[in-house]
């Protein structure tokens, strides 16, 4: 027995002489090279990070920010006072009322039917889903001025629909209807695509229970509908008004562009370029963009807000 104790204490000892003796030459150097080459890997992955950033700020401060303070300082060349001068002028106010009127009037008829077109395309299955699906998205293909035009051959002297504009008494072309409906077409899309994806997340379940317990199928729309869609709807509402203020395009082929009359603020810049004055032009066009501006930050929360709904 003191023998066979004697060996295991022996070899108990080897073991764990053996388990505590340093690792052979060729793994240390090996085990070195490898934490070497991964501190290597990850200082050069970091470069290419820092990198990519760098880039990223350089080109989106030389797009974005070196044209606004460009604008700036051309409005405020001549002094604060020829800036206000400018901006107050008659044809200036009267183009900026004009540019708000006619985007308010885009947004609340883009809202309605908006709404309608999105409700349809996600709640009904009908011939022709698809292509109606697929014309939706046409403004964003095609060219504001290819708009004015298609306006003109419908409503212009020689237009298909002139007959019934001129019975009916309505000036279209070179008048505010045409500029609505411009201004209309090219900022269509914008309600029913942030529209149409939140609704198609909203259960059926709390519809059905509003309309069981007697409720019409318009309050369960509002009191039911509208609240869980709300916040992709201001979405869309935000992105439809930001894009008619800046809408230059199919407004200048269908508007004429008459001062006090059919121009928008964006005509004014066009003009006032077009006669060297280019404090008044980079006085608007200022103004338009701290209104982009403060319409871009609502957006951003909007669309904060619209992700939380869509994860919900």
């Amino acid at each position: 027995m003191n023998s066979l104790h004697r060996r295991g204490t022996i070899d108990k000892e080897a073991t764990q002489t053996k388990s505590s003796a340093p690792p052979p030459r060729s793994q240390r150097l090996g085990g070195e090279g490898a934490s070497g080459n991964n501190a290597l890997g990850f200082a050069r992955a970091r470069i290419i990070e820092v990198a990519l950033i760098a880039i990223v700020v350089l080109y989106a401060a030389g797009l974005l920010v070196a044209p606004l303070v460009a604008i700036i300082s051309g409005a405020f060349g001549e002094g604060a006072g020829a800036f206000w001068r400018e901006l107050t002028s008659v044809d200036a106010l009267s183009s900026l009322k004009l540019t708000l009127m006619m985007a308010v009037g885009a947004t609340v008829i883009n809202t309605l039917f908006g709404l309608c077109i999105a409700w349809v395309l996600v709640r009904d299955q009908f011939w022709g889903r698809r292509i109606l699906n697929g014309l939706v998205d046409m403004p964003f293909a095609v060219s504001p001025v290819v708009a004015g035009f298609m306006l003109i051959l419908l409503f212009g002297r020689t237009g298909w629909l002139t007959p019934l504009t001129d019975a009916l008494g309505i000036k279209v072309v070179f008048a505010l209807p045409g500029i609505l409906l411009a201004t209309i077409f090219i900022s269509l899309p914008f309600v029913i695509r942030e529209v149409a994806p939140v609704l198609s997340q909203v259960s059926l379940d709390q519809e059905d229970a509003a309309l069981t317990i007697g409720a019409s199928r318009l309050q369960t729309f509002w009191h039911v509908t509208v609240p869980a869609i709300r916040w992709g709807l201001l979405y869309g509402v935000s992105l439809t008004f930001a894009r008619a203020v800046g809408e230059i395009g199919a407004v200048l082929v269908v508007s004429g562009g008459v001062s006090r009359l059919t121009e928008t603020s964006t005509l004014f810049i066009y003009r006032s370029l077009d006669d060297r004055n280019y404090v008044g032009a980079n006085a608007m066009a200022v103004l338009l963009a701290a209104i982009s501006f403060v319409i871009l930050m609502g957006i951003e929360f909007l669309k904060k807000r619209t992700e939380h709904t869509r994860i919900l």
